[in-house]
């Protein structure tokens, strides 16, 4: 029953949010020895919590890991994969599946676009930067890192290539851009692959992870079904710094374009 999945989930958030109040409280009495200011709205604040990530995980084995999975499975159907034909072949090709990688890009692009926890990162970026962090293109170039990222770990799961090739190439590239990205941007984009893996994107990822691995011929849920989240936290730092370095690039050729002018 619903009712008894809420309580379930209200007292094991409990139980998980009880260490973080207990080490807190220690903290504050024994440590630092003051009284907590705001000690009301404090507890309101938990009350919240407890009461938000219940309803969150219970939405979560209700609804999204439901429709992640759902979604999978009907377009990896070979009904829908080959809806006209007769004769339904037993191996597929890749390419066969481009309706699962262009699934995976709009939904990895609008569930990061909607990331509560990017959204207060882009605004604290463009106050601290005095505006030169924008926040929607800051927003934009990480929902379009994530759109990419899901969309080739999609691929990697339909071949069935080992992940470590894909993670390997992608740190190697954001080692060469760290060398060469303004110094500004750095700390941002690596904090910007962390932020998207939160609340709204997670769920849905893992859920179509698992849903592919599922229904694809051939895969094996455990080894292909995880992993795509690691995609959706590399490539978003790649693509911070690539806004960065195309940003400067396009400021020098104005600045030459106004020397030469003069």
């Amino acid at each position: 029953m619903l009712w008894k999945e809420i309580l379930d989930a209200f007292l094991g958030t409990l139980r998980d949010v009880f260490p973080i109040v207990a080490m807190i409280l220690v903290f504050q009495f024994l440590v630092i020895r003051r009284p907590l200011p705001a000690a009301r709205r404090v507890a309101q604040g938990f009350a919240y919590v407890v009461v938000g990530l219940s309803l969150f995980l219970v939405g979560l084995e209700e609804a999204l890991f439901p429709l992640g999975r759902l979604m999978a499975k009907q377009l990896t159907d070979p009904a829908f994969i080959y809806a006209g034909y007769a004769h339904i072949p037993a191996v597929s090709h890749w390419s066969e599946y481009h309706w699962v990688y262009i699934f995976a890009f709009a939904i990895g692009f609008s569930t990061t676009i909607a990331e509560p926890a990017l959204l207060a990162v882009a605004i604290k970026a463009e106050q601290v930067s005095g505006g030169a962090i924008g926040i929607w293109g800051l927003r934009i170039a990480v929902a379009l890192g994530v759109a990419v990222g899901l969309a080739l770990g999609a691929y990697r799961i339909v071949t069935g290539l080992p992940i470590h090739y894909f993670i390997i190439a992608g740190y190697a590239v954001v080692v060469i851009q760290t060398l060469f990205a303004p110094r500004l941007i750095i700390p941002l984009a690596y904090d910007s692959g962390g932020v998207t893996t939160s609340t709204v994107t997670v769920p849905l990822v893992a859920a179509l992870g698992l849903g592919l691995a599922e229904t694809v011929p051939g895969r094996n849920v455990l080894i292909d079904g995880f992993g795509l989240i690691a995609f959706a936290s590399l490539f978003p730092i790649m693509s911070v710094m690539a806004y960065a370095q195309l940003s400067g690039y396009r400021a020098w050729r104005d600045r030459l374009r106004k020397s030469e002018s003069e």
